[in-house]
């Protein structure tokens, strides 16, 4: 069966989508990412979908899905690359993938990424400053 490669780079996963998503793709896709998201504690996740010309409300719900959890498995999600073609059906399909961060480009979305990334960090380490916690 073929499969999606997802590369680790520091503390991001790397997702390039080169070929157009079928459903079973998709749902492989989605499965392993969060799978590697728990195996690797990574904090960010980058998705490039320049190569992806057709989005269909299935896979839209896919990517919604795999934001979803990996904001509950501590992980940022930002998917890059995609085609005014694409946001406009997703947009006429009534999915506004809640969860899911954009940016034009790898280069922008590594950037978004790892500003989130940073500010996560800091805002643990004020948390681990005073050990009395008030909530």
């Amino acid at each position: 069966m073929e499969r999606i490669p997802i590369l680790k780079m520091g503390q991001v996963l790397l997702v390039t989508i080169q070929i157009d998503l079928y459903d079973r793709l998709a749902l492989s896709l989605e499965s392993d990412l969060v799978q590697m998201v728990k195996k690797t504690s990574a904090k960010g996740v980058l998705i490039d979908i320049s190569a992806v010309s057709i989005v269909d409300s299935f896979l839209g719900r896919i990517f919604g899905n795999i934001a979803s959890m990996c904001k509950i498995l501590d992980a940022e999600t930002v998917v890059v690359g995609m085609q005014p073609a694409v946001a406009i059906t997703l947009i006429e399909l009534g999915l506004p993938l809640t969860g899911v961060h954009t940016a034009l480009d790898v280069e922008k979305g590594m950037i978004l990424l790892n500003s989130n990334i940073e500010t996560d960090v800091d805002t643990t380490d004020d948390l681990n400053e005073d050990d009395n916690y008030a909530f």
